[in-house]
């Protein structure tokens, strides 16, 4: 098992930025890819940023260029910094690691809240 564990969330004015972390503890080793994924108020959750072990980045399109994920292998950690926030970044934001046999964790999530 994995346990995770995010911090970070707020509200925040549009244009601003917030910067969430997310720690993971258990069966560490297992983990080979960690990331976030968000969910907006009646649509579905989504991919937005991931990282794998070896350092392999992917960034839905609509953050390109605002946020920035990274991950520090030695401290379990996987961060999301993100600028220029706007309404439509409104979510419950989680962070996801996904083990052997594509086995996914989840946090309980954070809320981010933008006001226009």
């Amino acid at each position: 098992q994995v346990q995770l564990v995010e911090s970070g969330g707020g509200l925040v004015q549009a244009g601003g930025s917030l910067r969430l972390s997310c720690v993971a503890s258990g069966r560490i080793a297992s983990i080979v890819r960690m990331g976030w994924y968000r969910q907006a108020p009646g649509k579905q959750r989504e991919l937005v940023a991931t990282i794998t072990t070896g350092g392999m980045i992917n960034y839905v399109d609509s953050v390109k260029g605002r946020f920035t994920i990274s991950r520090d292998n030695a401290k379990n950690t996987v961060d999301l910094q993100m600028n220029s926030l706007n309404y439509e970044d409104t979510a419950v934001y989680y962070c996801n690691a996904m083990g052997t046999w594509s086995r996914e964790y989840w946090g309980q999530g954070t809320q981010v809240t933008v006001s226009s």
